[in-house]
């Protein structure tokens, strides 16, 4: 429970006017004009500001970081009320009423100005601000819809998901472990409750874009929850949307347990490093932990072009620019372009989406500049073939010549679930060495995967090599690691040989345990001991 409420419990109980919370005076309440401490000891301003933050919605929050003015509501079990919040001098000074018994503002003014708004100028993040009511619609009511949402994600966290869906006609759904489970107790939602509820976070140039074009891309922050990438579309049934959380906190290479090998590739002073995947697979979680070993051991400048912002990178040794499309550049080839007069050192893009963006980045990499990027490709042979077939068959030969220099490293990755819960990353991973460049010049990307298999000393790993280690380690079961493989007739094989339960292959069959040698039965689904890999 926020400790405000407590406060608010004694301003209802004692029918006060009004609740007032000022820096270095005890909490008052205003009894028709006559002050009452309801505190002996006064309140500092740190903790003034954890009781104004805690009741909050996102732009308000930002706003008291900023030190300005802001007016907001909260509703708790005592009622629904108004907080507005001035700056004084040496402190802050908080005025809590019962919404609708007086108003925080003259009348004239009250009765146009949104439940929630920033009265003083802020700087905030375009993908995390809110817009203004639209004609219409109910200020009370949005701040309403943004309480609930917020309260909506807030269980995502907390339920350990990594996606809300909302769809008309359904209760919202999140996803656990990669798992579609619907809330349990909540209501099927209407269609115009589902966009009331998204556009009251949204910011006004999505709204603009949502109407004109049926779908949008934003980023949603909730400072001490977690910030949220959001997708508003429109289907047949109505609008629908998909938020995803971002981890608050940069997760670093050691926690995701990147090999030294990857990690190295962050030493390089030129050439092309694509991480690649399925959408959620992992990819972004991956390119912020490398982009924060850079910025822990190096002192470059990096330029990230996103779309939208993930995850936020504070300064290090690094001096770290981050640009979102559509906000505050208008493509990633245009971003790009203008990358290379802004004096980089290392520029990650997003998602190589077009033809010109792929040649950009290969041309950047070659120029002397270290570049990560994205595909949604699943093999590393699959990403390299994936980026010659994009241009013209007259312009292929060149580009096999400038991507054997350029490119440095592929990772390519999948998620799996985890025994007990939660996911696992399994990568396959690519690195330069001449005889990849040649294959890569003569047009011979088939034979990739075996120099990767051969490779394995010099940290090369193939995806079947990956998926077997997760197996062996017991984090993921054979079955759910059958079904990521690529190559599944060579994956059942490695099975087969450490004496797996396969019988998943075959739906009609009945369980059996593995061959054993006489006298020897084994427990099925245990592998041998001393199995070779």
């Amino acid at each position: 429970m926020p400790q405000l409420d407590r406060f608010l419990a004694a301003l209802v109980s004692h029918r006060a006017s009004a609740l007032m919370l000022v820096t270095d005076s005890p909490a008052q309440l205003d009894m028709q004009g006559t002050p009452r401490a309801i505190t002996k000891a006064p309140l500092t301003e740190p903790q003034l500001l954890t009781l104004l933050q805690e009741v909050a919605p996102g732009n308000a929050r930002m706003a008291l970081d900023a030190g300005a003015a802001v007016t907001f509501g909260y509703t708790s079990e005592e009622g629904s009320f108004t907080l507005q919040v001035t700056e004084r001098k040496g402190g802050l000074r908080a005025v809590v009423r019962v919404e609708g018994s007086a108003p925080a503002q003259p009348a004239q003014e009250s009765a146009s100005a949104p439940a929630e708004r920033v009265s003083a100028p802020v700087a905030v993040a375009p993908s995390a601000s809110v817009a203004p009511a639209t004609a219409g619609e109910s200020p009370r009511g949005a701040s309403a819809d943004r309480q609930r949402i917020e309260g909506m994600l807030r269980t995502m966290i907390e339920r350990g998901s990594s996606d809300l869906h909302l769809r008309v006609g359904e209760p919202p759904i999140v996803r656990v472990d990669g798992e579609m489970v619907r809330l349990p107790g909540a209501q099927p939602l209407s269609e115009s409750e589902l966009e009331a509820l998204v556009k009251s976070i949204m910011p006004a140039r999505n709204r603009e874009e949502f109407d004109s074009a049926n779908d949008c891309d934003f980023a949603h922050d909730m400072p001490g929850t977690g910030r949220f990438r959001c997708n508003v579309l429109r289907e047949h049934k109505g609008c629908a949307a998909v938020f995803r959380v971002i981890p608050a906190k940069v997760v670093s290479v050691e926690q995701l347990g990147i090999s030294e090998e990857v990690q190295k590739l962050c030493y390089l002073t030129r050439g092309l490093v694509l991480v690649t995947g399925p959408t959620g697979s992992g990819k972004s979680t991956t390119l912020c932990s490398l982009i924060d070993l850079i910025n822990r051991k190096r002192s470059e400048h990096v330029i990230t072009i996103e779309d939208p912002i993930e995850f936020v990178h504070e300064n290090k040794r690094c001096i770290i620019t981050q640009r979102q499309v559509g906000v505050h550049t208008g493509s990633f080839k245009t971003a790009l372009r203008a990358a290379l007069r802004e004096d980089p050192d290392i520029v990650l893009v997003g998602e190589l989406r077009d033809l010109e963006t792929v040649s950009i980045a290969i041309e950047t990499a070659e120029t002397g500049h270290l570049v990560f990027a994205t595909l949604h490709t699943t093999s590393a042979a699959g990403t390299v073939d994936r980026l010659i077939d994009q241009f013209p068959p007259d312009r292929q030969e060149q580009v096999r010549a400038m991507l054997s220099e350029s490119l440095r490293g592929v990772i390519s990755q999948t998620l799996c679930k985890k025994v007990g819960g939660g996911r696992v990353a399994a990568r396959e991973v690519l690195l330069s060495i001449p005889s990849v460049a040649n294959l890569i010049r003569e047009g011979k990307t088939f034979q990739i995967p075996s120099v990767i298999q051969t490779s394995k000393k010099i940290g090369m790993v193939t995806l079947n090599d990956a998926l077997i280690d997760l197996v062996d380690a017991e984090q993921v079961e054979a079955k759910e690691a059958y079904m990521k493989a690529n190559d599944k007739t060579g994956f059942a094989h490695m099975l087969r040989q450490r004496g797996q339960e396969v019988s998943f292959l075959d739906p009609t069959a009945e369980p059996m345990a593995p061959a054993a040698p006489a006298g020897k039965p084994e427990p099925v689904g245990k592998a041998k001991a001393g199995a070779s890999r």
